[in-house]
C-alpha cells in the first residue's frame, strides 16, 4: 500500500463549516427586530447573509485546492496591493460611524483592512523564511519586517480603526515570535508601540468613554449601553437559553445585535450550553491549527498555519471577552458567526490555505493502491515545521 499525503484535516473543516451554518440561524434571529424597525423583512437580512456564507464556502474550497507555496511568490505584490487599497480607502472610502473603512468595488462594499491583515501575515512569513538566520539581526532582519507592520497598522489607525489596528500589531508580534526574532527586539518594539497607541487612543473622546465606562462600571452611560445590554442577554439565557428566536435583547435593546454582539444572542437563546459549544469549536480549530503548524512540511507552511490559527483564535477570544464584559467594547467580529461579508470571506479563504497545508503533512495519509510506501520526510525537512 502507498500513502498519499493529500488528506485534509477534516476536524478543522467540520468545525469551521459548523460555525458558518449555525450563523445563519443566529443572524436571522438577531436581526429580525432591527430589520422590522427599518421597514424590511428579516428574510432580506438572512438572504444577504446566506449569500455571503455561500461565497465564503466557495472561497474556502478554492483556496484549499491551491498549493500554499505559491503565496511566497505573490506575497509582495499582494502586500503592495493591500497598502494601495488602504490608501485609497482614506481618500475615497465610504464613511460609516465617522470612519472611512469601506471602499466600493463594482458596487460591492469591501473592507480593505481584512485583506491587508492576511496579506501582511503572509508577507511576514515569506520574509522570515527568506532571511533565515539573519532574522535575528536588528538592522537586516527585524527592521524590514517592522516597516511593513508599521505601514499597515498606521494606515488602518488613520481610518480610524483602533481595534483592528491593535490586532494587526498583536498578530504581527505573534508571527515575529514564532519566526524566532530576538525577544529583546520584540520587547523593545512593544515598549515603543504602547505609548504611541495610548496617545492615539486619547485623541478620540468616544474611545476614552468606552475605556472609562468599562473601568468604572458605568452601566447607564451611552458608551457602555451596548455592553450592558449584551451582558443582560447572557443573564436572560441561563443554562439552556430561551430557545431559537426567543431573544428579548434583540428587540432594539441591543443595537445591531447581529454584528459584533451576536455572541450575546447565542447566550440568550442557547444559554451557557450554546456559548460553551461555540467556544469549544474555536478551541478545536485552534488546537488543530497548532498541530498542523507543527507538522507542516516546511517553515513557510508552519508560519502560515500559525498566523492563520492565531488570527481566528484571537479574534474569537477578544469578541467573546467583549460581549461578556471582560474587555472594553471593540468593533471586532466573531469569526464565521457575525454578520459581515469581508471578514467571513477572507477568514474562510485563510482556513482553505490552512487545510491545504494540512493536506501536505503526514497527519492524515490517505491509503491507495500501490507498490511502494511513500518515503518519510528527511530529518531536516521534518524539523522545519517546529513551532518556536
Amino acid at each position: 500500500m502507498k500513502k498519499d499525503r493529500n488528506h485534509i484535516d477534516l476536524i478543522t473543516l467540520i468545525g469551521v463549516l459548523t460555525l458558518m451554518v449555525l450563523s445563519l440561524g443566529v443572524v436571522y434571529s438577531a436581526g429580525s427586530s432591527w430589520m422590522a424597525q427599518k421597514g424590511s423583512s428579516s428574510d432580506t437580512l438572512l438572504g444577504s447573509h446566506a449569500a455571503k456564507v455561500l461565497i465564503s464556502f466557495l472561497a474556502l474550497f478554492l483556496a484549499m485546492q491551491i498549493d500554499y507555496k505559491i503565496y511566497r511568490k505573490i506575497s509582495k505584490p499582494a502586500m503592495l496591493a493591500a497598502v494601495g487599497l488602504l490608501g485609497l480607502t482614506l481618500v475615497f472610502g465610504g464613511e460609516v460611524k465617522g470612519a472611512a473603512r469601506w471602499i466600493s468595488l463594482g458596487g460591492v462594499g469591501f473592507q480593505p483592512s481584512e485583506f491587508a491583515k492576511f496579506a501582511l501575515l503572509f508577507h511576514l512569513a515569506t520574509l522570515i523564511v527568506q532571511k533565515g538566520d539573519r532574522i535575528r539581526d536588528f538592522k537586516t532582519g527585524f527592521v524590514p519586517l517592522a516597516f511593513w507592520v508599521g505601514v499597515v497598522a498606521a494606515l488602518v489607525l488613520l481610518q480610524p480603526n483602533f481595534s483592528t489596528g491593535v490586532m494587526i500589531v498583536a498578530l504581527s508580534f505573534v508571527m515575529l515570535y514564532v519566526g524566532r526574532v530576538k525577544l529583546t527586539h520584540i520587547a523593545l518594539s512593544v515598549a515603543a508601540v504602547l505609548p504611541l497607541l495610548t496617545a492615539y487612543m486619547l485623541t478620540a473622546e468616544y474611545r476614552m468613554q468606552r475605556i472609562m465606562g468599562f473601568l468604572q462600571g458605568e452601566g447607564s452611560s451611552s458608551a457602555t449601553h451596548q455592553l450592558t445590554q449584551g451582558i443582560i442577554g447572557f443573564g436572560n439565557g441561563g443554562i439552556l437559553g430561551l430557545g431559537p428566536g426567543g431573544s428579548r435583547q434583540r428587540d432594539l435593546f441591543l443595537p445591531e445585535s447581529y454584528g459584533d454582539f451576536v455572541f450575546s444572542i447565542v447566550g440568550e437563546e442557547y444559554g451557557l450550553v450554546g456559548t460553551v459549544f461555540i467556544i469549544l469549536l474555536f478551541m478545536v480549530i485552534m488546537l488543530r491549527g497548532i498541530k498542523i503548524a507543527r507538522h507542516a512540511p516546511d517553515q513557510f507552511g508552519s508560519l502560515l498555519a500559525m498566523g492563520i490559527t492565531s488570527t481566528i483564535a484571537l479574534y474569537a477570544l477578544v469578541n467573546a471577552g467583549v460581549t461578556l464584559g471582560i474587555l472594553p467594547t471593540t468593533g471586532l467580529p466573531m469569526p464565521f458567526v457575525s454578520y459581515g461579508g469581508t471578514s467571513m470571506l477572507f477568514s474562510a479563504a485563510a482556513v482553505g490555505v490552512l487545510l491545504n497545508i494540512s493536506s501536505q503533512t503526514d497527519l492524515h495519509p490517505r491509503l491507495s493502491s500501490g507498490v511502494r510506501a511513500a518515503q518519510p520526510l528527511e530529518p531536516r525537512q521534518a524539523a522545519v515545521g517546529k513551532v518556536y
